[in-house]
């Protein structure tokens, strides 16, 4: 009876033993489960007495596709051929056979990176679209790979025999790939709404303010990288009075007396009469010109450029003739010359081997302002700027002066505007003690007189840096400045010589144009840090603004935008840093929470811009509390504060960076502190590098186009020389070696703990992919954690929207991977085979 007893127990044991080896050795995903009906929305039959279902004809594909956008809109109904149709819930249909087409919605949430299969049971001609993609079927059963994040499914159901047997499985690929079925229509934040969103490219408000132009650029899934632009000009009541669609038109310019908009098209000038919108061509074969700009009624100004020629590109050799002749338009040639629109008589304004660039005229004078190289091929970090005027009547041109360093000049009155660096005109605009040197991308205000003679520097005493300049009538500036992160518009009052804050209510002033009445009128558009883009009609007497259109209702309906706190600090030399940090929405405070830390790139502060190639809001939609710093060096913070970039190269950068982090880490006790990352890009990317050889604070780091050594970079880059001379301002690698040396990180590879992913353009010019590859090369030997990734044919952006996507994907993935422990994402983008 024993033996008996202990055969039974080990047979028992071993059938045991050989299920649960059966069911570990068998794929999660065959435990499917249907998807709750109820939340699952159904609408149909859609045009029931149709002879033919779409899959019968040979246009399927376009009637879906047509059909695709009215159903992922959130309304509770629509009307198709004037029978109003309602969406109701999945479970309560009670049809057996339907005709025509029917529609299944639901959301997916997902709280990470999940994949699985889902089975659509019942449906015998049925295509599954998420988030507006078509998935691809096999046998009914589409394996989804969904993002962390919100989804819209819909189904198009063309043949169903009974809508009682139709069942949805999901069975997720492994325990971890969970998907929930919500029935809000409140959503995340997605990288296609922040790409794909529509957004004015473009702008012009006519000179007397009653008609305004706008350039509207948006992409979808069937475009693709191909962006749908259309430009139209409209009223004051925003009534579109006509639209240009198919070829757009560039180089939009206003006639003095408000009865012409003149634009480029095709190579050609055209003239669009605003009361009555007939057409004429005043010009043809205009390729190579822009810049156009009315200096009366009917003379027109512009740039035309003569390309290099081709001739001795099948040559075995280039001889270089300098240092600038590495870029790809060196030689190219581009005069200033005046058309008369009556005519179409062309005649030059400018002559010679160099180039020249117009900057303003004043037809009262008769006077035209052009800057031009000194010489065509300089060897100076500091190329020298001439600023000439030329006297329309006589042809005499003069010489204002040769400046080291040059932005813009406009005209004042008799005077003239120039915005430079604080060097300008043997530093007449520097506000710094005498041993420091001036960060010249700091721009300056200063206005010329004499004849050039004399200079005043009018924004010494005034912090945010000077960007674009445009002169009134009565010859105060308007001045698109950086003010910390911001980008606002400021008005300088050239009688009172004060500066006055515009109240546009936009933290990022993108684009702006004004009118020339008295009571002046500026049409922009812009954002917010956590507001997409607007356009606004703003009155500069009262110093208020309308908006106009507005991104959000558009695209952003119903989506939930992260908050955003301010955060600064003080460091060590008791200077307060500011930051900001976005948080992610109905973030559990009790729990410990991945964190990302990002700063800037150059010297320009990370602005507040809405979106952006770093969209630190779609982060935060990702579960990341995001922490943006701008640490010292940053232009718009005062002049002293952007000094202390040059021949700093992370000094005292870094020194912000990590106390910024600690004190972030102190404040925000729900960051786990042992899942921090930090990015960068361009200078940021040689932050990020350079931050690995000297702190193990952060768990992840991602470097994008970073510099890994000085002198490859100084001598390789396009612009690496001229960008050294502020940067590395008179040091060069013979005279100051432990700069270019101990300052860069890959000197210093061996100290690096940190996992590091490189990413680089492999067409990069600005820095080119010999510095990630470098130090790839390094981490590698020392059998170090770092990941590569070429885009392939990109420069130093990442642009086309195909691979924004990809971009934006890999660094969510590899920073899931490196902080939340989640893999799967990443080996799913580069996996090991």
């Amino acid at each position: 009876m024993k033996l008996n007893a202990l055969w039974r127990h080990s047979n028992k044991l071993f059938k045991h033993s050989f299920a649960l080896f059966t069911l570990s050795s068998l794929s999660f995903a065959a435990f499917a489960a249907p998807l709750d009906k109820s939340k699952i929305q159904f609408i149909g039959p859609l045009a029931e007495n149709m002879q033919l279902k779409p899959f019968q004809t040979a246009q399927s594909d376009t009637i879906i596709s047509n059909l695709l956008p009215q159903l992922q809109l959130p309304v509770a109904n629509f009307s198709v051929f004037d029978k109003k149709h309602s969406w109701q819930p999945f479970n309560k249909v009670n049809a057996l056979t339907l005709g025509g087409l029917q529609a299944l919605k639901f959301n997916i949430e997902t709280t990470r990176f999940s994949q699985g299969t889902l089975t659509l049971k019942g449906i015998e001609q049925g295509q599954l679209f998420i988030n507006g993609e078509l998935q691809k079927a096999d046998n009914s059963s589409y394996k989804l790979a969904l993002n962390n994040g919100s989804h819209t499914a819909i189904i198009v159901a063309q043949q169903v025999a009974n809508w009682h047997d139709v069942i949805l499985d999901f069975a997720p690929k492994t325990p971890s790939d969970n998907i929930t079925l919500s029935t809000s229509q409140t959503k995340r934040l997605s990288a296609k709404q922040l790409f794909d969103a529509p957004t004015i490219s473009g702008l012009s408000l006519a000179p007397n303010s009653e008609h305004y132009i706008t350039t509207t650029r948006r992409f979808n899934d069937k475009t693709l990288n191909q962006a749908n632009n259309v430009t139209e000009l409209k009223n004051t009541d925003n009534q579109t009075l006509y639209r240009f669609e198919a070829e757009q038109p560039s180089n939009l310019i206003w006639s003095p007396d408000n009865r012409f908009l003149v634009y480029l098209l095709n190579g050609e000038l055209k003239q669009l009469n605003r009361k009555n919108l007939s057409i004429k061509t005043l010009s043809t074969r205009l390729e190579g010109a822009s810049g156009f700009t009315f200096y009366n009624e009917h003379s027109v100004i512009f740039s035309w450029s003569n390309p290099a020629s081709d001739k001795g590109n099948d040559k075995l050799t280039k001889h270089y003739k300098g240092l600038q002749d590495r870029w790809s338009y060196a030689r190219s040639v581009s005069q200033v010359y005046m058309l008369d629109t009556q005519s179409g008589l062309i005649k030059t304004l400018s002559q010679g081997p160099l180039s020249h660039s117009f900057e303003d005229f004043n037809n009262k004078r008769g006077k035209l302002l052009m800057s031009r190289p000194v010489v065509a091929m300089q060897a100076s970090t500091h190329p020298e700027t001439e600023l000439v005027e030329l006297d329309l009547k006589s042809n005499k041109l003069t010489s204002l002066g040769k400046f080291k360093t040059f932005n813009q000049a406009k005209y004042a009155n008799k005077d003239v505007y120039v915005v430079a660096g604080p060097d300008f005109k043997n530093g007449a605009g520097r506000a710094l003690p005498k041993e420091m040197l001036a960060n010249n991308y700091d721009g300056q205000l200063y206005l010329l007189t004499d004849g050039g003679k004399n200079v005043k520097a009018l924004s010494k005493q005034f912090d945010p840096a000077i960007g674009r300049l445009s002169v009134l009538n009565n010859g105060d500036a308007l001045l698109k400045v950086t003010e910390h992160d911001t980008q606002p518009l400021y008005l300088f009052d050239l009688s009172k010589q004060r500066f006055k804050k515009l109240n546009t209510g936009l933290d990022i002033v993108e684009q702006f144009s004004y009118s020339n009445e008295r009571n002046i009128e500026i049409l922009l558009s812009g954002t917010t840090a956590s507001s997409p883009q607007q356009l606004k009609r703003f009155n500069i007497s009262k110093n208020t603004a309308k908006t106009v259109w507005d991104s959000k209702p558009l695209s952003y309906a119903n989506t939930q935008i992260p908050t955003l706190e301010e955060f600064n600090f003080t460091n060590k030399n008791d200077v307060e840093i500011s930051g900001r940090v976005y948080i992610p929405n109905n973030l559990d405070k009790t729990k410990k929470h991945p964190a990302l830390v990002y700063y800037y790139g150059g010297t320009s502060p990370v602005t507040r811009g809405f979106t952006g190639r770093y969209p630190f809001n779609l982060w935060a939609a990702n579960g990341y509390v995001v922490y943006v710093i701008q640490p010292t060096g940053a232009t718009g913070f005062g002049q002293k504060f952007s000094a202390q970039h040059v021949n700093a190269w992370g000094n005292y950068t870094s020194d912000d960076i990590i106390a910024g982090t600690q004190a972030f880490l102190n404040k925000y006790n729900y960051v786990d502190s042992e899942k921090v990352g930090n990015l960068g890009a361009s200078y940021g990317g040689f932050m990020t590098m350079h931050l690995a050889t000297k702190t193990d604070l952060f768990s992840a780091s991602i470097s994008h186009a970073g510099i890994s050594n000085l002198t490859s970079y100084w001598g390789e880059g396009w612009w690496g020389y001229l960008y050294s001379g502020e940067a590395s301002k008179n040091s060069f690698p013979w005279n100051n070696p432990e700069l270019y040396s101990k300052h860069s990180p890959v000197f210093s590879a061996d100290k690096v703990t940190t996992p590091m992913l490189l990413i680089h353009g492999d067409s990069d010019t600005n820095v080119p992919v010999g510095e990630s590859l470098t130090m790839y090369t390094a981490l590698k030997l020392l059998n170090k954690d770092v990941e590569l990734i070429e885009y392939k044919g990109a420069n130093h952006q990442i642009i086309a929207r195909d691979k924004r996507f990809d971009w934006w994907n890999t660094m969510l993935a590899y920073f899931d991977k490196k902080l939340k422990n989640e893999p799967q994402w990443w080996d799913y983008l580069y996996p090991n085979d």
